[in-house]
This record gives structure tokens, C-alpha cells and sequence, in this order.
């Protein structure tokens, strides 16, 4: 039981508690706290009324008191996304009115339309294509000068518009490389031979016999698309085999996989998720990362 006691150096009655000899001052709280406390409750009460506060379960699904306010978090958000796409309207009639090559002669237009494009890219190009554009194997870099379908202003803003072998755009780029191994047009060592062609056309191998007899087999399967020298060519979408630059890899066993199996990636046709504003952003921002042509 406690024990009223009075410390004798204070003057001041103690609790009645005691723990290894300290015994606890029964002081009252200032009074600047008491008051602080008290208006916290008033706040509080006033804050239920006007505010959007107490959970309710309500026609069957729980939701909050609404508040004499009608505020909410959700609301203001709404009212700030309007008032942004009401500033954004007028640029974005003008963008959708200019041609695309002539926004570039016009600074502020330009800026506008790649700051917003940088935040497009983010919001739909980058899990495929990185934040940064560097691209992944199977997906391309966008920073550099190497561009399948061409990298103009026009080629890349209708590559984003129907993007690449997708059916349910009548307009998608298309093109397909033959399974030359899996549909039996060559055999093992067929492809192994035109593996070490391109491995030599690209400086990554020698001019063996296997890739002689290798480039013969080129001459007669590959060059319609890919060119007689293997450069390719943009306007059937066949990439250039003599540079360093691979979509899905470019050492031994890659290439070997391509020719044999063939790739076939696919890209989503923007046109219709995103208005033509949208798109002409997009390809602006693409074409300023360095390597639009």
C-alpha cells in the first residue's frame, strides 16, 4: 500500500510510491500543459465535425464521416490534376496542330513538349526500355544511332504510333525472319557456317572455311533483307549485322540462336492509349536522348 509521505528538502508530498528508496513528487502539471491538453480535445471534437474522421460501415462497405467540409484527400487531388490538365490544354492543342518536324524550330513549344515527354516515357516506355533508355537484350537502346525501323522524327514517332508486329494494329511494323533451323530450311551446320559469316562481317571472328562457305548461304537466304554487305536495311526493319550493336546478343551462341529460331519481339501500338500530342511528345523526347537521325 502507499505511504503518504512529505520530502523534507521540497516541502512537497509524494505520491505515496516508493522503488528502491526514490519516492515520485506529487507535482501538479504546469499549466500551459493542461491547457495545451485541453485545446487538443477541443480541436479534436471540432475536427470530427468538419472533417472527414470516423470510420462507418455504410450500405455495406465501410467508408468515413464526410464532415460538415465535404473534404477529402481524393477530392483535392482531382481538383489539382484538373487544374494541371487545364494549364496543359492549350500547349497540347498547339502540339497537336503543329507538325512534328516544325515544333522543333520553336523553343518553348520544343520544351514543353519534351519535358512532357520525359514524363510519358516514364509512365509507359521505361520497364521495357529502362528509365534511362539503355534498353535490355531484347529491347533497344534509344540512346544510340542504331535504329531498326529508322530514327527520324517521322520513322520513330510512327514506330511508337503502331509499334512493331502488333496484330491489332492493321498499320504495326512488321517483318519476319525465317526459322532457317527450326523450319528445316537449313541444317546444324548450315547455320553454324553463316554464325561464323556474320561473326566474321562483324569483326568478331576470322574469314574461315566455315564462314566462306557460310557466306555463300547468306548470298542466297539473307541478303534481300539484310543487304550484300549485311548493313541491313531500315525500311524492312532488318538490322545491321556489322556493327557492335546486338538487340539479343551478339556473341557466338546468340547469333547461332537468332538464325536458327529467329526473333520476333513485339511492341505495343501507342496510337489510341495516348493522343497524338502524346505521341509527338514521346518522339521528341526519344529523338533529343542522341541518336535520332
Amino acid at each position: 500500500m502507499s505511504t503518504p509521505h512529505k520530502d523534507e528538502v521540497t516541502g512537497v508530498e509524494t505520491t505515496g510510491h516508493e522503488w528502491d528508496d526514490i519516492r515520485e513528487l506529487n507535482n501538479p502539471l504546469p499549466k500551459w500543459w493542461v491547457y495545451t491538453f485541453y485545446a487538443t480535445i477541443v480541436w479534436s471534437v471540432a475536427y470530427f465535425i468538419f472533417m472527414p474522421s470516423w470510420p462507418v460501415f455504410w450500405n455495406g462497405e465501410w467508408t468515413a464521416l464526410e464532415g460538415v467540409l465535404g473534404y477529402s484527400q481524393r477530392g483535392a487531388v482531382t481538383e489539382e490534376l484538373a487544374a494541371i490538365d487545364e494549364g496543359r490544354a492549350e500547349y497540347m492543342q498547339s502540339i497537336a496542330a503543329t507538325d512534328i518536324s516544325k515544333i522543333q524550330a520553336n523553343p518553348e513549344l520544343m520544351e514543353l513538349a519534351v519535358a512532357g515527354g520525359k514524363a510519358l516515357f516514364g509512365d509507359n516506355c521505361a520497364p521495357c526500355h529502362g528509365s534511362g533508355a539503355q534498353g535490355f537484350k531484347g529491347y533497344p537502346n534509344l540512346n544510340d544511332d542504331n535504329w531498326i525501323w529508322g530514327g527520324t522524327l517521322e520513322a520513330i514517332q510512327t514506330t511508337i504510333t503502331h509499334g512493331i508486329r502488333w496484330e491489332q494494329d492493321d498499320d504495326t511494323r512488321f517483318n519476319m525472319m525465317p526459322r532457317f533451323l527450326t523450319d528445316g530450311i537449313l541444317n546444324r551446320e548450315e547455320v553454324g557456317n553463316v554464325t561464323d559469316y556474320v561473326m566474321a562481317i562483324s569483326g568478331q571472328g576470322e574469314m574461315t572455311a566455315g564462314a566462306e562457305a557460310g557466306a555463300e548461304i547468306f548470298a542466297q537466304q539473307c541478303v534481300a533483307c539484310h543487304g550484300e554487305n549485311g548493313a541491313g536495311n531500315q525500311e524492312l526493319g532488318a538490322p545491321n549485322l556489322t556493327d557492335a550493336i546486338w538487340l539479343y546478343g551478339g556473341n557466338r551462341s546468340d547469333i547461332y540462336e537468332s538464325i536458327a529460331k529467329a526473333r520476333a519481339g513485339v511492341m505495343p501500338a501507342w496510337g489510341g492509349r495516348l493522343s497524338d500530342a502524346e505521341i509527338k511528345e514521346l518522339a521528341l523526347y526519344v529523338h533529343t536522348l542522341g541518336g535520332g537521325q
